[in-house]
């Protein structure tokens, strides 16, 4: 299939890698942090914040891009990159998890899921081939098969069933990808359009090893050009969470890249790429910072709070972005208890700079050595020598 992958460096105690990832619309270094775009947009961000920011690739989600404004709208401008003015990769997920989550508005039969939309209530119905198509005509370069992901606790037959849909519909995904792709023109980072997307397969089977195993093995044998864990982050102990990871990225072929779907803080992002893993997306960063929780070195901090109302330092003073290069504590406290938009905009751009940082460092320690040593107990926070462009 398509995707270029190259392993670069690994860790000697670990199985930690950094690579790079060759899409239509630039090469990406792993392991990567995706911001979450959900309506092809990371809230309270600009585009060009997230390019002063280094992002290198973003996620948007094909049910909300599909409500609105519509994949055909998407089409009509030339594809997602064009429509929302954003020159670099970007990862489509299928929908599936959003629609599987609409408790009451959904049904899941073999063919596919129908439910109704949260805006409205319009009926609708996603299949593994019209989520293919809805996501070729989008243009992404890296797009995700409809799977189904249950429920933490779920029963033996819960997730067994499971396993077989999302085996089966992965099947039917990549045979409509196969005889399709061709046809929607991708158009990569030179204006040419001859560039394809990339698929990739999802392992699902919640917390039960022999399920999980069973599915890795057979997305693996349908074969794409990159795997994902999904089914994770929804409620499982964190012991649970790395111990599948850990089994599951030892199933997956070596060579192609592994994506961990919705993870996660901070430190499990640094002991998940120990375990193999390669990619990550979590609305964490972006959430948290809306609601006035931001990242430090020394932990999480409530900026909101009483007791920053007359703070002059920085969110975190081994910080080198520019919000805390600039403003202070008790500014940005002013401005949530204002109510002011900026609040958000500035308490983001610092919380996507400590994650997209840390991954940078992490990727340095992989190939220059020290990770052993950043996974043992040295701060995640930002390097005091960082500046943001």
């Amino acid at each position: 299939m398509g995707l270029e992958f190259t392993v670069v460096a690994k860790d000697a105690g670990t199985r930690a890698r950094a690579g790079i990832l060759h899409t239509p619309h630039g090469d990406v270094e792993t392991p990567v942090f995706m911001p979450v775009g959900t309506a092809g947009t990371v809230k309270a961000m600009t585009q060009t914040m997230l390019e002063e920011l280094g992002a290198q690739i973003i996620l948007a989600n094909t049910y909300h891009l599909c409500m609105r404004p519509g994949h055909e709208m998407v089409r009509e401008f030339g594809g997602l990159h064009r429509f929302i003015s954003w020159p670099h990769a970007i990862l489509t997920d299928s929908g599936g998890f959003q629609v599987m989550s609409l408790k009451g508005l959904g049904k899941v039969t073999d063919d596919g899921v129908w439910f109704r939309s949260h805006l409205d209530g319009s009926p609708h119905f996603f299949s593994p081939e019209r989520v293919m198509e809805f996501q070729l005509s989008m243009g992404a370069d890296i797009i995700m098969p409809l799977d189904e992901c249950v429920d933490y606790p779920a029963s033996h037959e819960t997730l067994k069933r499971s396993v077989r849909l999302t085996g089966r519909w992965a099947e039917r995904s990549k045979r409509y990808f196969e005889a399709n792709a061709a046809s929607f023109r991708q158009f990569d980072s030179t204006g040419n359009a001859n560039s394809r997307p990339s698929l990739f397969g999802i392992v699902q089977g919640g917390t039960d090893l022999d399920l999980r195993r069973e599915s890795a093995m057979e997305i693996s044998e349908i074969g794409f050009d990159g795997y994902a864990i999904g089914g994770l982050s929804v409620g499982e102990p964190k012991e649970e969470l790395y111990g599948v990871t850990e089994r599951v990225s030892g199933w997956l072929p070596e060579d192609r890249p592994r994506y961990l779907m919705g993870v996660g803080t901070p430190e499990d992002l640094v002991k998940c790429v120990a375990l193999g893993i390669d990619m990550f997306d979590c609305v964490m960063p972006t959430r948290n910072a809306r609601n006035g929780s931001v990242f430090t070195s020394e932990g999480k901090l409530v900026i909101k709070s009483a007791r920053y109302a007359r703070d002059a330092g920085p969110i975190d003073p081994a910080c080198g972005c520019m919000v805390c290069r600039r403003y202070s504590r008790a500014y940005i406290r002013h401005l949530f208890a204002v109510g002011e938009i900026s609040a958000s905009i500035l308490a983001t751009f610092h919380n996507l700079w400590f994650y997209l940082d840390m991954m940078r460092r992490v990727r340095q320690a992989i190939s220059f050595g020290g990770f052993g040593k950043l996974l043992g107990g040295v701060p995640v926070g930002p390097d005091q020598t960082s500046q943001s462009a």
